[in-house]
């Protein structure tokens, strides 16, 4: 783009394009009709000789060239808006919508407190979740399907260049049962019998052998794995009315509901511990809406015991 003739209004509707992911959502966040910013969109697209953004499904993804643009032009409206008077953000007046991806483990610790959180400071905003893996979580962030992620993913799982993230909370392992199973009496479980029991395991994407197993298979050893479930509040529950055993995450000071009514005991191999993160597209590093909300979570988690665990370990990503 020649600097002569820029419009720092087609970088406006650049911008609100990337972070809404459709036409009619960006028109309305900027004030707009959907025909002004489709001609803008169009203006765009002759200016640097790409379509910027297709088609996808309801909505429009960017283009290799618009994902190229959209770094040093994000850093470029943060500088502009820095030097000016800011972008300024009420959230008590905002009606926003905001879409978070969490497993339901999260879900049942982090939805109770963040919405009692949005109706003391921004009754008008919208809030929805949608159930998410370690498999999607970075394609639902990149196509606009969810503006965040909330999840305990491991470090083994390859991270989008595109994803920011923050450390929220700790989550530990313990082998869960319901009070009168036969191993509930043992205060440490001896590892035949541990490995001999029936075990369940939760696997959001469906596969069956988890991360426990791999930590077992490392050793030479394998457990009698019987079942596996793709949520954990079935898990906790099926554990409850069965002969089954489970190593299931468990966060001191996050304790839920459907904890209440089994024996918690150290398995005799330790898990290894994950940390659960929010995590967002790049893109919206320049929305005061999404730092908003970014600053709600941490803040509102920071007071939790297992948040303190997690700050204090090194290597928080951003």
């Amino acid at each position: 783009m020649n600097y002569r003739n820029a419009d720092l209004n087609l970088l406006k509707v650049f911008e609100a394009l990337m972070n809404e992911g459709n036409v009619t959502r960006a028109a309305s966040k900027l004030s707009l009709t959907q025909p002004t910013v489709s001609n803008a969109l169009r203006r765009l697209r002759e200016t640097y000789g790409d379509p910027l953004f297709v088609r996808n499904g309801a909505g429009i993804r960017p283009t290799r060239r618009a994902t190229e643009l959209w770094a040093p032009l994000a850093r470029s409206l943060r500088t502009i808006r820095g030097t000016l008077e800011g972008e300024s953000f009420d959230a008590s007046q905002s009606d926003a919508r905001l879409t978070v991806s969490m497993t339901d483990y999260v879900a049942c610790i982090v939805a109770p407190r963040l919405l009692e959180r949005l109706g003391e400071l921004a009754p008008g905003m919208r809030l929805h979740t949608h159930p998410g893996t370690v498999v999607d979580f970075g394609q639902s962030l990149d196509d606009n399907r969810a503006d965040f992620a909330i999840g305990a993913y491991n470090d083994d799982v390859q991270r989008p260049g595109f994803m920011r993230s923050r450390r929220l909370w700790s989550v530990d392992f313990a082998c869960f049962m319901r009070n009168d199973h036969p191993l509930a009496k043992l205060d440490k479980i001896p590892l035949k019998k541990f490995l001999t029991a029936r075990h369940l395991d939760v696997s959001l994407a469906g596969r069956v052998g988890g991360i426990y197993d791999r930590v077992l298979q490392s050793r030479g050893l394998q457990r009698n794995l019987v079942s596996t479930v793709s949520h954990y509040s079935a898990a906790y529950e099926a554990v409850r009315r069965s002969d089954l055993i489970a190593v299931l995450p468990w966060s001191e000071g996050l304790e839920t509901v459907r904890m209440t009514g089994l024996k918690r005991v150290a398995p005799p191999l330790a898990a290894p511990a994950r940390t659960v993160e929010l995590a967002w597209h790049e893109r919206h590093e320049t929305s005061a809406l999404h730092q908003w909300f970014i600053a709600l979570v941490v803040e509102m988690l920071a007071r939790e015991p297992a948040a303190r665990t997690a700050r204090a370990k090194p290597g928080t990503r951003s």
